[in-house]
């Protein structure tokens, strides 16, 4: 469970980001392909002022050596990862990847925004 001062962590910049990934999913409507939605959501963060990076490759290292690399779909403001989903639902396997992202990058708070159903689906993790 989140602590206090973890529930509220970014809290105004999670909340800019749900609203600007609904406008994305009432504009293209569900079932496009993550990439169609990566794409939009990173044209509507510039038409804000939200600076954010697109595949942001994660290093996991092991006593020092790089043992894997992951991709993140998306990094806000170099504090708050974005997986994007177009599934039926946000799954286990969805949010244990989110979770190492996190790990990985000893960053605190990551969304998992789900574009394929009728209505957006969010979960908003944090470590």
């Amino acid at each position: 469970m989140e602590s206090p001062q973890e529930q509220f962590l970014f809290k105004e910049l999670t909340f800019k980001i749900i609203g600007i990934a609904m406008e994305v999913h009432r504009e293209l409507g569900f079932g496009f392909l993550e990439k169609v939605y990566e794409n939009a959501l990173l044209v509507a963060f510039r038409l804000v002022g939200i600076k954010a990076e697109q595949q942001v490759p994660i290093k996991v290292y092991f006593k020092g050596v790089i043992v894997g690399e992951y991709i993140a779909d998306i990094l806000v403001e170099d504090k708050i990862i974005l997986e994007l989903k177009s599934q039926d639902k946000i799954t286990d396997v969805h949010r244990a990847q989110t979770l190492n992202y996190l790990k990985a990058t000893n960053l605190k708070v990551a969304l998992i925004l789900n574009f394929g159903k009728r209505s957006l689906e969010h979960e908003r993790l944090v470590r």
